[in-house]
């Protein structure tokens, strides 16, 4: 005899509603991004692939637009993606925008992510049109396709170096720039030097860490977790 389903009951759904809202409100920024993210993914997915590249190409952040329009294609830019799946965007904002947000607030969030994004846009475009000038690119490449968050992202990965207490805080600042350096190193292109410059940006950022609370202790949390762990286990 098959037992018959079980069913959430209506407390614990009230609580995990609850949590859920609670975890997503400490960090409204992120969210209300990755839903602007999960609107213009499904807006590319239901574009003819023929025409795709130069609906994203006119919101591109690229030399020619960036002439033309640079303050509609730099806001414009940070809400498509050019690759990845929206998922794994969900799994890396929660990695380190939302623990990002939550330490330095909203606004100062906001401001490392302008200027990771901001900067490195220019940055990576100017080592472009130099390599234009110099015949290290075509000219056809001031339309190169250019949208995406990972600018931002690599910032606010950076930034929190400061997060951290030392001297974990130091492994993490090398697995950053050794993440994005040896991308430099081995890829070679204008996006690449945009990583690279966003990351050197978000570390930039240190004065907007100011007076955030004493830095997150990997080894403490570890034990307060294993004391949690222990607690239920002996509990159960």
């Amino acid at each position: 005899m098959n037992a018959p389903p079980v069913h959430p009951s209506p407390h614990r759904l009230r609580r995990l509603v609850t949590a859920v809202w609670d975890y997503v409100r400490r960090a409204p920024g992120t969210f209300v991004w990755l839903l602007a993210l999960l609107a213009s993914t499904l807006v590319i997915d239901h574009i003819d692939p023929g025409t795709r590249d130069e609906f994203l190409r006119q919101r591109s952040t690229n030399l020619h637009e960036l002439a033309t329009r640079p303050v509609r294609v730099l806001f414009a830019s940070a809400f498509w993606l050019d690759g990845g799946g929206w998922i794994g965007y969900v799994l890396l904002y929660n990695i380190f925008q939302v623990p990002a947000e939550r330490w330095l607030g909203t606004l100062r969030w906001l401001g490392v992510v302008a200027i990771a994004h901001v900067g490195a846009t220019y940055l990576s475009e100017g080592v472009l049109y130099w390599a234009i000038r110099h015949g290290r690119a075509p000219a056809s490449a001031v339309n190169t396709l250019d949208v995406g968050v990972s600018y931002a992202l690599a910032g606010v990965q950076a930034v929190l170096v400061y997060r951290i207490a030392k001297p974990w805080c130091y492994l993490y600042l090398a697995a950053v720039l050794l993440w994005y350096g040896s991308a430099m190193v081995h890829g070679r292109s204008f996006t690449d030097v945009g990583h690279l410059s966003a990351a050197l940006l978000g570390l930039a950022c240190y004065p907007l860490t100011r007076g955030r609370g004493e830095p997150w202790n990997p080894a403490t949390w570890l034990r307060s977790l294993g004391v949690r762990l222990h607690h239920r286990l002996r509990h159960d």
